[in-house]
Order: C-alpha cells, then sequence, then structure tokens
C-alpha cells in the first residue's frame, strides 16, 4: 500500500500502481472528468502513470495553469501531426506549450506556410483530435531513437545530448515524437484550435544555425472560449502600444539610431518627467536620496559584480580606449555604481539605512528577433534604487518598499495583481553567487515580509536574481493578461564582493544587507503596459493635457485664450485648438488624441462668461462656470492619485 498526499493535506490510501486518474476518480467521478494532468512530488505526470511510492499527488483541470501547459503541449504534438500529414518531408524539431498556446518549430523543405495555409492545417487538426487518441509515454533506448530519426538532423542533435535510460517517445494516433512528458489523456478534450501566425526562428536561437518556420497556435476545450480570446486579441491590436504610442505621438524608432533604442518625442518626454516627478515625490517622502551615474563602466566592475560572467556575452561588446588594455562596457545594471557610491565614504550604524535613488539607463544586447517595441529594447531606463541596511532594519525596510509598490500600482490603476517569491533552483547551485545560508536568511526575510504585509504571493523556485531572491509583483491588464511588474530584491552578495562596511555599536566593521527595488522596471515597458492596460485613457493626473479648448469660430479666440490662463493658473494641462475647421471635426480628433475634457467656446459661453464641458467619451457635463470645472478636475485626481 502507499500513501498519497493530497493539496489539501488529507492522506488517501491505495494499492501500489494506482494511477493520478485512479485517485481523481476516489474523489468525485465529475472531479475525475475534468483532471487533464497530474504532478507527482514536485514533477509532472501523466494521469496514467503508476505510482508505487508515498508522495504528494496535485490533480489539475483547465482552470490550473499547469493543466493549460498540459493542453498546450498535447495540442502541439497534434499540431506536429498535422504538419507531418499535410507536408510531404517537412521535418520536425520542438513544440512546447508557451504562455498563450503553442507553436512548432518545423523545416519545411521547399514548402511554405502562409495564412492561407492555416484553415486547412486547423482542419486537420481537429480531424485528429475527433479520434479521441490517448497520449502513451514509453521509454525507448538512445540507440532506437537515433534510428527513428536518421533522417531528421535536428531530433538526432537533441538525442545525441541526452543519456541513455533517460529517452522518452510520446505516441498517439499514428504519430510518435521525442517528448519528456505531460499531456493530457486523449486528443479528444481539444475542441477548438486556431493557428495564430507563422515566422522565423534558428534552430536553438543561434542565428548562425539553419532558420525554421515557427508555427504559433492555441487550443481550447470550448469553442466559446476561443471565440473570446479572439474577441480579446481584437481588442489587444486595438491597444498595441506601438499602434498607440504612434498615434498619440508619444515615440519612435529610427534604423539609424539602432534597433531597440527608443526615441521620445515631446509629448512622450513630457509623460516619462510626470511619472518620474510622481515617483520621485514619494521617494523623497520614504528618505532616498538621488544619485547620478555613468552610461559606461571599466570591466572589472562588473567583473566583480558577477554580471559580466553572468551576462557578458549578452551584452554590447567592451569599448576599447586608446589606452592599451583598458576597457569598458555599456552600463547593463545600475548596482554596480550604486556599491561604488557606497563604498565613498565610511558609514556607522547611527547612518543607516542608505537609501540611493536613480534614473539609470541600461544597456542590453537583445536579440534583434527578440525586440518589441518598448516592451524589448536595448537600452532602457530603471527606476533603480538600492538601500543599504543592517540586519535588523531589513524586515522594516522591505515593508516600506513593498508600501511604495502598492503605492505606485493604486495611483496608475493597477489594482489586480499577485505577487511571487522567486527563489533558487536548488538542483542548479551554479546558477547562482554566494553562501547557502545567507541565501536562506534572505528567502525567508522576503516571505515574511510578504506575509505581514497580507500579499497573495505563490513561491517559484528558479526564478531567483544570480545574486538574490526577490518578491516580483505580477499584474493582470484590463485584458485578462499577466505582466511582471516591480521587483524588490534581498542581496547579500554584492555587499561581499564589493567589500561593503558600516561600524557597528560594538565598535567593530560588519556588512550591510542590500536591497534592490525597481516598482516601474523600466519606464520604456512600464509605460507599454500602461497604455496597453489603459487604451491609453491615462488617468486624469498623468494625462499629457486634461482640457482641449474647442473654438466653434475665430471670433471667439480671445475667450478661449482667457479660459486656457484660467485653467493654467490651476495648474491644469489645457491647450486651445485654433483650427480653422468644423467643431465637428475637432470633437472627433479630440476623441482620437484620448483627450479627457473638450471645452466649447461659442456665443454664449463668452456671453455667459462659461464653458461647454464634454467628457472623452461623449458624456455631456454641460455649461458650468471655469471654477466649477476646475473642481471637477482636482475631485477626479483625488480620486486616482492615491496618498503616500
Amino acid at each position: 500500500m502507499i500513501h498519497i498526499t493530497l493539496p489539501d493535506g488529507s492522506v488517501k490510501t491505495f494499492d501500489e500502481g494506482v494511477t493520478p486518474m485512479d485517485v481523481a476518480k476516489s474523489i468525485s467521478e465529475g472531479f475525475a472528468r475534468n483532471v487533464i494532468s497530474a504532478s507527482f512530488n514536485g514533477t509532472t505526470v501523466e494521469t496514467v502513470t503508476p505510482l508505487t511510492t508515498d508522495g504528494s499527488l496535485v490533480l489539475y483541470t483547465w482552470r490550473d495553469d499547469a493543466g493549460k501547459t498540459a493542453f498546450w503541449h498535447s495540442s502541439a504534438h497534434v499540431l506536429a501531426q498535422a504538419i507531418e500529414e499535410l507536408y510531404d518531408g517537412a521535418k520536425l524539431t520542438i513544440g512546447p506549450a508557451i504562455e498563450n498556446g503553442f507553436y512548432y518549430d518545423v523545416d519545411f523543405g521547399e514548402h511554405t506556410v502562409s495564412e492561407k495555409d492555416f484553415k486547412a492545417i486547423e482542419t486537420k487538426m481537429l480531424e485528429i483530435a475527433r479520434g479521441k487518441h490517448d497520449f502513451s509515454l514509453r521509454a525507448v533506448s538512445k540507440a532506437d531513437a537515433l534510428s527513428l530519426y536518421k533522417d531528421n538532423a535536428f531530433k538526432t542533435e537533441l538525442i545525441e545530448n541526452l543519456e541513455d535510460g533517460t529517452i522518452t517517445f510520446c505516441d498517439h494516433s499514428t504519430f510518435t515524437d521525442l517528448c519528456r512528458g505531460g499531456h493530457i489523456p486523449n486528443t479528444g478534450i481539444i475542441k477548438a484550435v486556431k493557428i495564430l501566425s507563422v515566422a522565423g526562428a534558428y534552430w536553438r536561437g543561434d542565428e548562425n544555425k539553419p532558420q525554421l518556420t515557427r508555427v504559433y497556435g492555441i487550443s481550447f476545450p470550448k469553442q466559446k472560449e476561443l471565440t473570446e480570446y479572439l474577441a480579446m486579441l481584437e481588442e489587444a491590436k486595438k491597444r498595441d502600444h506601438r499602434k498607440l504610442g504612434k498615434e498619440l505621438e508619444l515615440f519612435t524608432f529610427s534604423k539609424k539610431v539602432g534597433q531597440g533604442l527608443p526615441l521620445w518625442l515631446p509629448k512622450g518626454a513630457a509623460l516619462r518627467e510626470r511619472l518620474e516627478n510622481f515617483l520621485k515625490a514619494a521617494q523623497k517622502k520614504a528618505g532616498y536620496e538621488m544619485v547620478v551615474t555613468p552610461h559606461i563602466g571599466q570591466k572589472e566592475l562588473y567583473v566583480t559584480s558577477g554580471h559580466y560572467e553572468k551576462y557578458g556575452e549578452d551584452s554590447f561588446q567592451p569599448i576599447l580606449t586608446p589606452k592599451d588594455g583598458e576597457e569598458f562596457l555599456l552600463k547593463p545594471m545600475n548596482c554596480p555604481h550604486h556599491c561604488e557610491i557606497y563604498n565613498s565614504s565610511q558609514w556607522s550604524y547611527k547612518d543607516l539605512p542608505k537609501r540611493y535613488a536613480e534614473f539609470g539607463t541600461v544597456y542590453r544586447y537583445e536579440q534583434s528577433g527578440e525586440l518589441h517595441g518598448l516592451t524589448r529594447v536595448r537600452g532602457f531606463t530603471q527606476d533603480d534604487a538600492h538601500l543599504f541596511c543592517m540586519p535588523e532594519q531589513l524586515d522594516k525596510e522591505f515593508k516600506d518598499v513593498i508600501d511604495l509598490v502598492l503605492y505606485v500600482f493604486g495611483s496608475l490603476g493597477f489594482e489586480n495583481f499577485t505577487a511571487q517569491v522567486s527563489v533558487r533552483d536548488p538542483k542548479n547551485p551554479d546558477k547562482y553567487i554566494g553562501d547557502v545560508a545567507n541565501w536562506e536568511k534572505a528567502e525567508q526575510a522576503i516571505i515574511n515580509a510578504a506575509t505581514d504585509k497580507g500579499l497573495d504571493f505563490v513561491i517559484e523556485e528558479g526564478e531567483a536574481a544570480f545574486y538574490g531572491p526577490k518578491l516580483d509583483f505580477m499584474v493582470k491588464d484590463a485584458l485578462g493578461r499577466r505582466w511582471q511588474l516591480g521587483t524588490i530584491q534581498v542581496d547579500y552578495n554584492l555587499p561581499e564582493r564589493f567589500d561593503l562596511t558600516y561600524k557597528g555599536s560594538d565598535n567593530e566593521s560588519h556588512r550591510p544587507i542590500m536591497i534592490h527595488r525597481a516598482p516601474f522596471g523600466s519606464m520604456e515597458r512600464f509605460v507599454a503596459l500602461l497604455l496597453e492596460h489603459t487604451g491609453g485613457n491615462f488617468p486624469l493626473w498623468l494625462m499629457p493635457t486634461q482640457a482641449i479648448i474647442l473654438s466653434i469660430s475665430e471670433k471667439y479666440e480671445k475667450y478661449s485664450e482667457k479660459v486656457l490662463n484660467l485653467l493654467e493658473n490651476d495648474e491644469i494641462r489645457a491647450l486651445v485648438d485654433h483650427r480653422n475647421e468644423t467643431i465637428g471635426k475637432k470633437i472627433r480628433e479630440a476623441e482620437m488624441q484620448k483627450h479627457p475634457y473638450m471645452i466649447i467656446i461659442g456665443e454664449q459661453e463668452e456671453q455667459e462668461g462659461k464653458i461647454t464641458v464634454r467628457q472623452h467619451g461623449g458624456e455631456d457635463l454641460g455649461m458650468i462656470s471655469v471654477e466649477a470645472f476646475s473642481e471637477i478636475i482636482k475631485e477626479d485626481i483625488k480620486k486616482t492619485l492615491k496618498t503616500f
């Protein structure tokens, strides 16, 4: 007999060889019908895998992220079979599940695949799915695996890097694929599929290797869910930050300047400045000091910090100077510079904590195929800060940073979020630097702070930075998409590597603890996500123009300017549209520019010394005084801009 522990802590006893699906049926037949995947002792297993030891079992349905992963991974197998049947001679490579759906990289040989072929692939996939073929995992020898794929150099390369005795194939219908496992029970659960796009992709991400065709798709257990997802995609296209950024004249890119290097236009620069000033004001209240560091640093600085070892190959190449052997790097991180600022003085326990903040621009050489608008760039500005504190100050300082992040989110309309405590992967210690005992203390400090603050959080192994664990904030936008925004990290390692010290009350030298934090993450990515979350309708306090004054004709320009002056005296950002256009056209264009309020000025308004106000979206507030309108603006801002 074996003992199976379920997520609620209950323990059930079964005969050895029981399967996860058997366990599900013992709970409820109805529940079992919805179970599509499982994990046993933290390892993904098939629902038909025999369990032979005591352990913890988690059963997943479509509602669980792990369930979706299994569903989409299995769908990738069905896509591969469809491609193999439709395109003679096509060579399959790899096909994983991704955050939304799946893809398969294929060498199509003489064939080309475009949007006109999507329907045929979808039809073939559904035909296969309706066969309700079971997914079955089996072990094979390395020799047999190589024999099966002797005509596929891609699969052969994968197999040659595997150990004999660890190789498994997955079978369904007449199709077999090299696979480690993690499937739904059968293809019949797949009820709706959509091929979304095709793109070029280098084999194993190496631009020196053959280029393949990546076929992206998504699938669902119900047609209704696919319909809803496609509607969301259409809305996402309207909210695409690249489209909105162009329409609202916020930023642009130039081939001559270089890929992944955004140029901020006047309206975008003003938007950034407001965001920076907003955070600077909160930081000042919280006791931060602003610093400025160079855009480059000597290579040795990043060797000391460990960044060169971990990221050197992915960074811009060293800058050589006229001096022989002297090398500089474009700054990939701000933290080494801040460590040196701390080191520029001697500190005592009475001086701590020290909190240094900087809007520092950093540079990382992202592959051209991974660049995407403002969300993935090569030069970006972090709202970076580093706190140096004593061990007994760590808990309070960390919680105060959590409060700052929550203030930022609340003021910008990000109300739906969860937290993720990102810790080491104990199976890959080489990924990290520093002492295990310090890692354990840092991880526990984050867990304690998140618990005390009442955050809804999960613990994710393997997601820590190389120098320390972190608390990441995962935000859901208006379309239900999940983004990582804001991060706080505890670091015992950089103070050690930079030999940072302070003199304690015992007159001895001690090592400070370092907290890294960035509520925005980067200005570029944050603005992109804010654009897509709000559709360009930013909170009123952040809008470039809070009101636009539309005069019906040139006769009312003088009164329009008077209204503008009154609003500006109340620190309301407004402008006048003096163009010789119809009022209807001016209103339409003001709506497209997403101006929150439109002020109409005509004969009656001038005679009565008032204004007619129309809100973005069409609501008419009627004729009111300028003073009353100013109060509306102030109250609106007060509702959205939280206090800190």
